[in-house]
């Protein structure tokens, strides 16, 4: 159901970049366009990157840019982007990431959903062509099977747990990163900050986004370091789960 009078909506731009400084600029140019605040979280970058980022900042007036001296991984460079948003006024921001994979085409729907629905996160599931990994595409499979389990949620409502793609409510957002001071720093982020909000009852509408592997793209993504990262968030949101299951199973059998 529609609560599209309820919040004044501000939306804005976050985009952490660590690795992928060249890509940038592609990313901004679909972005100005909506005449938003774009904060862009250098996170840690080499000499080389940050010319590219720099560079961007200086010539597009809507990036806000900040850096971090040194890498502390997606998520706390989401963390900054966010809290950004916050001190800005911002009530909706869309996360993207820096290395162009996502179809920004997509933009406008999303835009248009969260306007309809601004207090539920639309969430991007990916539709991957040619150029997706195959391993990547089973282990986020897999993944997806665990954020059901801990969020008490089903495939409907919640169709991927990882994607870098999202408009989230900043509100409820900020609440939970004041609230919880272990939130995954690394590739796990996406899934922790989407399951706290899920238990908060933060609603969740799920919406296509193609993406596309660039043949000479660069991955941030660690196999060993970061499957152990996810591995660790899932666990340690069973056990957030069993806690707070008798809520969860009034909640559900109310609904």
């Amino acid at each position: 159901m529609s609560d599209s009078h309820s919040v004044e909506q501000k939306f804005g731009f976050v985009i952490p970049v660590y690795n992928h400084g060249a890509a940038l600029e592609s990313v901004v140019k679909n972005l100005v366009q909506y005449n938003f605040p774009i904060i862009v979280v250098d996170d840690g970058n080499d000499e080389k990157n940050k010319a590219f980022i720099n560079d961007v900042a200086a010539r597009y007036s809507l990036v806000t840019l900040i850096v971090h001296p040194k890498n502390k991984g997606k998520g706390e460079a989401v963390k900054t982007g966010v809290l950004k948003a916050e001190q800005l006024g911002l009530t909706h921001i869309l996360q993207i990431d820096s290395d162009g994979q996502h179809d920004a085409g997509r933009i406008p729907q999303f835009l248009e959903l969260s306007k309809q629905n601004p207090k539920a996160i639309i969430c991007g599931y990916p539709v991957y062509d040619e150029s997706a990994p195959r391993h990547r595409v089973i282990a986020r499979k897999i993944s997806n099977v665990w954020i059901h389990i801990v969020s008490f949620t089903t495939s409907h409502q919640v169709r991927d747990a990882l994607i870098g793609f999202r408009i989230y409510p900043v509100e409820p957002y900020c609440i939970v990163l004041r609230r919880h001071s272990i939130i995954d720093s690394h590739m796990g982020y996406d899934i922790d900050i989407l399951v706290h909000l899920l238990w908060r009852n933060v609603p969740v509408i799920s919406e296509a986004v193609e993406v596309h592997y660039p043949e000479d793209g660069v991955s941030n993504f660690r196999a060993v370091r970061d499957n152990l990262h996810i591995t660790f968030t899932y666990a340690r949101l069973c056990i957030g789960m069993v806690i707070r299951l008798p809520i969860l199973i009034k909640r559900k059998l109310y609904k």
